[in-house]
């Protein structure tokens, strides 16, 4: 009786360590890889030992969000947040207007074509959290295009009248076309957020905004900003904004405000039309 006590108990001991030695192991690589396979696995392998951060959930493999920039009570545009169109999209647009890019002044500052200068451009604003496309129609409508019919010049690299506050003041200058990105977009984030800028500031006139009072470009105009500040004084000109992103992103926009247009000399539809060159006055 002894004996068979003694035995049980050791048969016991075996089975306990068998399910310790293999039951536990393939059970827990069982259950591994069915959150794996199902999509339920919060960290991805980091190969590299060096902390990787996970891509987010929302993001697609070609770098574009899924992301609304009117899903707002007002549904206006959002300036804070990541692009909706890809560096191609921008440069098409560009292309569409049928106007000579400014390669040989562009080139000096590191942008020898409208593909350099969109990817310069994306870069920058990715890493402030700020759109693309916003960033990219307000340097078109400033710059005309990029054939700067005001005061700034080409060769100052500024892209957004940075500093042009009226008369002959011809701004900010920039010793490239990265730098003066940079400091268009901080600028822009100075505008829509209090957060914290990644790079070190470049825009020297970072301070003179108040932060957080046009979170969307509607309100960049200073007449339809309801705070009575910013960017630019002159009428609908963050609906103007808004249109040129409705043309980049292929959507419909109706204007609160007309704006005015120069009438075509042909009345061919299929005709490409000049784009009406407005400037503007930056007032930060």
């Amino acid at each position: 009786m002894r004996k068979r006590k003694v035995k049980y108990f050791l048969n016991g001991i075996s089975v306990l360590m068998g399910v310790l030695l293999i039951g536990a192991p393939l059970s827990v690589t069982a259950s591994m890889e069915e959150s794996v396979s199902t999509g339920e696995s919060e960290t991805q392998a980091d190969h590299s030992q060096e902390g990787q951060i996970q891509r987010p959930s929302g993001q697609q493999e070609t770098g574009v969000f899924e992301d609304d920039p009117t899903n707002n009570s007002y549904g206006y545009y959002t300036i804070m947040g990541s692009s909706t169109v890809t560096v191609e999209d921008m440069a098409a647009h560009f292309n569409r207007q049928n106007l000579e890019y400014p390669s040989d002044a562009l080139k000096e500052g590191g942008a020898g074509s409208i593909e350099e200068f969109c990817t310069i451009l994306s870069e920058e604003a990715e890493t402030e959290d700020v759109r693309a496309e916003v960033v990219f129609e307000q340097a078109m409508l400033e710059t005309g295009w990029l054939q700067f019919p005001g005061v700034c010049k080409v060769e100052q690299f500024n892209f957004a009248g940075l500093g042009a506050t009226g008369g002959d003041e011809e701004g900010v200058s920039f010793p490239d076309v990265r730098t003066g990105l940079r400091a268009q977009v901080q600028h822009l984030k100075a505008y829509a957020s209090t957060q914290e800028l990644v790079n070190a500031c470049v825009d020297e006139r970072f301070d003179l905004v108040v932060r957080e009072s046009a979170p969307y470009v509607e309100w960049l105009g200073i007449q339809e900003n309801p705070y009575g500040g910013g960017w630019a004084a002159g009428e609908g000109y963050g609906y103007k904004l808004r249109e040129l992103l409705a043309e980049l992103t292929g959507t419909e926009y109706i204007s609160p405000t007309p704006v005015p247009t120069e009438p075509t000399e042909t009345t061919d539809p299929t005709e490409a039309k000049k784009p009406t060159i407005i400037e503007s006055t930056e007032s930060a």
